[in-house]
């Protein structure tokens, strides 16, 4: 028998990979030292008010009382039991949460969380992100995607373009669309990507961004919020990253690689990426990759005059916390950096929503300090990195605490990277640190790089 391929490529090379997408899901729990895991997949990290109870009734009825709120705003349930896995797939189910179960594990769709509440974009991409969400659950083929494939749309703003997607959809100033397949710029994956420009209103032959053909009446217009944004721009969007996402599957599919992502596709197998958008009547045309919009992520408190954002605490909400938020809100939008945005509700609410433990304001020195689960919940960790986490006591740049070197959950761009070794070290930057000393030299890290 040959020898099992490495996991691990050289620089330049495709990776291999011997095994199926493992990632847990809604209807595939993950076995963990704390009980069994649930991650929910929430396209735009959207939940109704129902949905916010049902999914707060079932962290206190069959797991740990706690949601996480992940990196790309989704929602995980721990401490799960052995048997509760039917009765908790009838609880999402009834509340409208897996509208199809066999895709469930592959709805990985972040967008600008402040879209259409703010007037900073230039389109409405939450209205894209349910187009799309509707697009891959009618397609049969994209349940074959990985757990960890994920889409990007970005409403100009910066804010989540950098977040690695695979397909990213990014609105332009001028009405135009930017698709974004795989890492343009990468030196060691260059065939395995590439920008397109998709008709601004206007341009093209009618299959672009100018008319979705979907209703007689899909001209952009603007919503009253600088945006400017309809149903055949959502339409043409959704269409077009499927598109690519589709090629990608065939292209995994003729390499036999066992690639997740577009990156990990060997250069003779890298689809024609240009040909996959014609052929799905996408007008298109290819452009040099741009800088993508870069901005910070919104602070914590009124985002635009109707609607408030704040932090999960290391990333995790008490049930009672949930419903706070959900209380009188319109719909809640959990973010990519494991917080909330309760659309519909008003700055006289911070205060009660800081009473509940929330984090409210900017100036908090917990605002940007992230963790894996750690002990005791994980069994790769090395340490209770939660614990430690939460004696931050000033603010700065963001900062991620990790009970071993896989480093789940870490943000995108700059960050202090705080590593576990042990029971009573650490690495802070990789500079060896004794648990004693923590609290000091992540404040030196987080104001002084």
């Amino acid at each position: 028998m040959p020898p099992t391929p490495p996991l691990t490529p050289e620089p330049g090379e495709a990776r291999i990979r011997d095994r199926g997408d493992a990632c847990p899901g809604a209807l595939r729990l993950h076995p963990a030292d704390d009980g069994r895991l649930a991650r929910l997949r929430l396209p735009a990290g959207r939940l109704t008010t129902r949905q916010a109870e049902v999914l707060a009734h079932a962290a206190e009825t069959l797991g740990d009382g706690r949601i996480s709120i992940t990196s790309r705003g989704n929602a995980e349930l721990r401490g799960l039991g052995e048997g509760c896995g039917a009765e908790l797939a009838e609880l999402l189910a009834g509340a409208g949460l897996l509208p199809s179960p066999t895709h469930e594990r592959v709805r990985n769709i972040v967008a600008s969380p402040g879209s259409g509440l703010d007037g900073l974009g230039h389109a409405d991409v939450q209205l894209w992100a349910r187009a799309l969400d509707a697009a891959l659950c009618a397609e049969p083929r994209a349940a074959s995607l990985s757990g960890r494939f994920l889409f990007v749309l970005d409403d100009g703003r910066g804010d989540v373009a950098g977040l690695g997607g695979d397909v990213s959809l990014i609105a332009g100033r001028d009405g135009s669309v930017l698709l974004r397949i795989g890492s343009p710029g990468t030196p060691s994956r260059p065939k395995a990507s590439g920008d397109f420009r998709l008709a601004a209103d206007g341009d093209g032959d009618g299959d672009g961004i100018a008319d979705g053909g979907d209703t007689a009446d899909n001209s952009d217009t603007a919503d009253g919020d600088g945006t400017a944004d309809g149903n055949g721009t959502a339409a043409v969007a959704a269409r077009a990253a499927l598109a690519a996402a589709l090629a990608f599957l065939d292209a995994a599919e003729a390499a036999g690689n066992g690639a997740w992502r577009p990156r990990e596709l060997p250069d003779e197998h890298v689809p024609d990426w240009a040909g996959a958008l014609a052929r799905a009547g996408i007008t298109a045309e290819p452009v040099p990759a741009p800088p993508l919009p870069v901005s910070r992520p919104p602070a914590p408190g009124p985002l635009g005059d109707h609607a408030l954002h704040v932090l999960a605490p290391l990333g995790r909400l008490t049930a009672a916390q949930l419903r706070a938020l959900a209380d009188g809100a319109d719909e809640l939008r959990l973010t990519p950096w494991r917080g909330a945005v309760a659309v519909g509700a008003r700055a006289g609410r911070l205060p009660g929503l800081e009473a509940h433990g929330l984090v409210t304001r900017p100036d908090l020195p917990s605002v940007g300090v992230s963790a894996c689960t750690g002990r005791p919940g994980c069994a790769k960790s090395l340490a209770d990195v939660r614990t430690d986490a939460a004696l931050v006591h000033r603010g700065g740049l963001p900062v991620h605490y990790s009970g071993c070197e896989r480093r789940c959950g870490h943000p995108h761009g700059t960050w202090v990277d705080v590593l576990a070794t042990g029971d009573d070290t650490y690495l802070v930057d990789g500079v060896p640190t004794p648990r004693t000393s923590l609290p000091e030299a992540v404040t030196t890290a987080r104001t002084t790089r």
